[in-house]
């Protein structure tokens, strides 16, 4: 269960492809625009919205705090039903469990149908962030749901058969497990997540299918030369498992050679005679509006020419000059090793695939985790990033002219390092299937008095010869009145039925 763009939800794609390949059935609910990226892993996909309505969400965070910040939270949530969704995800999810087989994963923070369902029918749970600043963030974003939208949750708690949340502490980390899909190093590289973490490794969201098994270190890359403007390639860079250099027809330092799979002017364009520099804001629209205005700027002045990557055409800058190309999509896989550098927003699965490449990279970075996610990198001596306030053009070519004298970094992250990070995050959630994992529902469960506590324990035995206090015989409770099911409003209705086929599984009964 994920929210988002591809940096949220490509990463659940590859988790759930490793998962299937080691023998689990796995069902992705998220966007429905990424039905095909799912369904092309061979994985289960449920939509939890329309291609219109992920179009407005889309459109609409564009306006949130971190953007224009021109809709506060709870209008976002109302304009955009997210209420009415999480009740969807809450159906969608529990008619999927099985008892002592299922394991409900959902992104770090945004996945709250994951907690209700994991509370509504005790299955285990498991948060898995993206990046570092999401388990940072856990006390701001439980604020924002306890202070903001909490009237809304509850309601959706109320439809499911829930009382409102009593401790919303304890309620937003009741997760069995929480993982962080980045390395030790990246972590360490800025204020700890916390040890409530597990941390994984990197994955990477478009990596081709089964790639072969290998180590799962990822150690930080290291600089090496990098082909100036206008030079050419002297050779690729690689090395076998032993270390030694590795002979290939293909570039992966400046990737001058053309590449299969790139539209043809593209391929023109980067067979120029200055490679040019990739820019990027991510595949969301959450992205200050001077975002691209300062790349172009900062190009213009450095004298390198921009291949400019926006799916969303409204906000490409307009007009374009010459040496500007833009295309709404590109396999970074094969464009990254072929750029000068790649000047970006900070999003993890762009920085991931450039630390791939071994690319220098210029962050402009603003709002969300993008910040800290730069500081990490620059702190390792893997980028250059600027914050919002020294968004200049002057500054930008001035990074961006640091970066390419920095050289490219020799790729400490590869295909099959990634494979393992996933392999390792996989290994975790097998082990919430274990009985020891498996929660009991807590939802609507009484506070008990001495009294009645007494009542509900098995008689006691005193010792042998002596006799025990005479105790207050015990207040019965009333009758419980009979209740009609019919009665019941539908959504109860489905959480009891859910019920009754987890225990009647648990007994045994067919």
């Amino acid at each position: 269960m994920t929210h988002g763009s591809d940096g949220d939800v490509l990463p659940f794609v590859r988790l759930g492809r490793v998962l299937r390949e080691r023998g689990h059935e796995v069902t992705i609910l998220t966007h429905s625009p990424y039905r095909g990226r799912v369904e092309e892993a061979g994985l289960g996909f449920v939509p939890i919205d329309t291609p219109e309505g992920f179009e407005r969400y889309s459109a609409d965070t564009a306006l949130l705090p971190g953007g224009k910040a021109t809709l506060d939270w709870l209008g976002f949530y109302r304009r955009n039903a997210l209420f009415d969704q999480l009740a969807t995800e809450c159906r969608a999810l529990a008619a999927r469990v099985r008892p002592g087989r299922t394991v409900l994963v959902g992104r770090h923070t945004s996945a709250l149908s994951v907690l209700l369902v994991r509370e509504l029918l005790g299955v285990p749970a498991a948060w898995v962030a993206v990046a570092p600043i999401q388990p940072m963030a856990t006390d701001v974003a439980r604020h924002l749901h306890q202070h903001v939208l909490a009237g809304g949750i509850d309601e959706v708690r109320a439809r499911l058969g829930l009382g409102p949340v009593g401790d919303w502490r304890a309620w937003f980390s009741s997760a069995d497990l929480q993982l962080g899909l980045w390395p030790r190093w990246f972590d360490e590289a800025g204020p700890g997540s916390g040890t409530a973490i597990v941390l994984t490794g990197f994955p990477i969201p478009d990596d081709p299918p089964n790639p072969p098994p290998t180590t799962r270190s990822q150690p930080v890359p290291e600089r090496r030369p990098a082909p100036a403007p206008g030079d050419t390639c002297s050779g690729p860079e690689r090395t076998d498992r032993d270390g030694e250099p590795e002979i290939s027809d293909r570039c992966s330092g400046c990737g001058r050679e053309p590449v299969e799979g790139l539209p043809a002017e593209v391929v023109e364009f980067l067979g120029g005679p200055v490679p040019p520099v990739l820019v990027t804001g991510g595949t969301g629209r959450m992205l200050h509006e001077g975002f691209y205005r300062a790349a172009m700027g900062g190009c213009r002045i450095a004298g390198l020419p921009m291949l400019l990557v926006v799916p969303h055409a409204e906000l490409v800058p307009r007009p374009l000059p010459p040496d500007v190309r833009w295309s709404p999509r590109l396999p970074f896989r094969t464009v990254m090793p072929q750029v000068a550098a790649v000047l970006h927003h900070g999003g993890i699965g762009t920085l991931t695939r450039a630390l791939v490449a071994g690319t220098p990279q210029v962050i402009l970075a603003h709002g969300a985790d993008r910040p800290d996610n730069a500081a990490r990198l620059a702190a390792a001596g893997l980028a250059r990033w600027l914050p919002e306030h020294r968004w200049t053009a002057e500054d930008v070519a001035e990074a961006l002219t640091a970066a390419l004298k920095d050289g490219r970094a020799r790729p400490g992250i590869v295909p099959q390092d990634a494979a393992g990070s996933l392999v390792v995050a996989a290994e975790h959630l097998e082990s919430l299937l274990k009985p020891s994992a498996t929660r009991p529902p807590t939802n609507n469960r009484p506070t008990l008095t001495p009294q009645a506590r007494s009542a509900q324990s098995p008689p006691a035995r005193a010792p042998s010869g002596q006799s025990l206090p005479a105790q207050a015989a015990p207040v019965q409770p009333p009758p419980v009145q009979p209740m009609r099911v019919q009665a019941l409003p539908v959504e109860q209705r489905r959480v009891l039925a859910a019920r009754l086929r987890r225990r009647r599984a648990e007994r045994g009964a067919p």
